[in-house]
């Protein structure tokens, strides 16, 4: 098994921490966000790790580790950055946003997944998105699950509460099946965009696409995204509130309310 994390993004909304570092090796609690994400993986049995990088990649050396690059990161999103990684694309793959954290007991439930295609899904997300966000639905988005048991959307513009079932983490397993399963439909997408329509994702180009217009496209070509449910144990650092919110919850000994950096 290995895995590739995505860690090509700018990091935007944690500027003036990214000013002249990238998101990934933003320092959190002693160690950089890629370090502690490495160090479980590592302590899963994951040592073939691919980390694609983009913005500041020279800024990125980790020893023992793989790196590609997303030398276009400025005008692709996650799923281009995810195939800058194809010649990896073989076997079992973990496949992990660069800026989220989470527990080994988090990690280890996705590895034990069998199904083709396996999503970490945070069913305790309420909880954890009214500690970041004054209305919770301004930034949270769908999630539902059909009557089998898959996830039946995901990362649409959620209207109400009831449209979220559970939160994509941005954390994911593809077996060897599945593994051929998305890239045979990401090449399938990408040459149907070239008549000007990106069919993942109609409001903005191929190249823009996100990693949920990939998920909602094998979703409506029927093929099963498998939720793998967690309650809590994990944290993103997507913006400078977020950052001064850890912070606080550190020094009123609260952070374990969230996630056990420890384990």
């Amino acid at each position: 098994m290995k895995s590739i994390i995505l860690a090509a993004g700018e990091g935007k909304r944690l500027r003036p921490l990214t000013n002249h570092t990238p998101k990934c090796m933003v320092e959190f609690f002693g160690k950089s966000l890629l370090e502690r994400q490495i160090e479980i993986m590592k302590s899963c049995g994951i040592n073939d790790i691919i980390v694609v990088t983009g913005y500041k990649s020279n800024k990125i050396n980790i020893p023992g580790i793989i790196f590609e690059e997303n030398t276009n990161y400025e005008n692709t999103n996650m799923v281009e950055t995810l195939f800058c990684a194809k010649n990896h694309f073989e076997g079992e793959i973990i496949i992990s946003y660069a800026d989220i954290i989470y527990e080994k007991q988090v990690l280890k439930k996705l590895i034990d997944s069998s199904n083709n295609i396996s999503i970490i899904i945070d069913k305790n997300w309420k909880n954890y998105w009214e500690k970041r966000f004054v209305n919770p639905l301004s930034d949270a988005e769908t999630l539902k699950i059909g009557p089998k048991g898959n996830i039946s959307e995901i990362g649409q513009k959620a209207k109400n509460i009831a449209e979220i079932e559970g939160q994509y983490i941005g954390l994911m397993k593809f077996n060897s099946e599945g593994t051929e399963i998305i890239k045979n439909f990401y090449e399938k997408s990408k040459k149907q965009s070239q008549n000007g329509k990106n069919s993942l994702n109609t409001k903005i180009p191929f190249e823009k696409s996100y990693m949920t217009d990939l998920l909602q496209g094998l979703i409506k070509e029927s093929f099963p995204l498998n939720p793998v449910f967690i309650n809590g144990g994990w944290i993103e650092l997507d913006s400078i509130e977020d950052y001064n919110l850890y912070k606080k919850l550190s020094e009123q000994n609260r952070l374990k309310e969230l996630i056990n950096l420890e384990n």
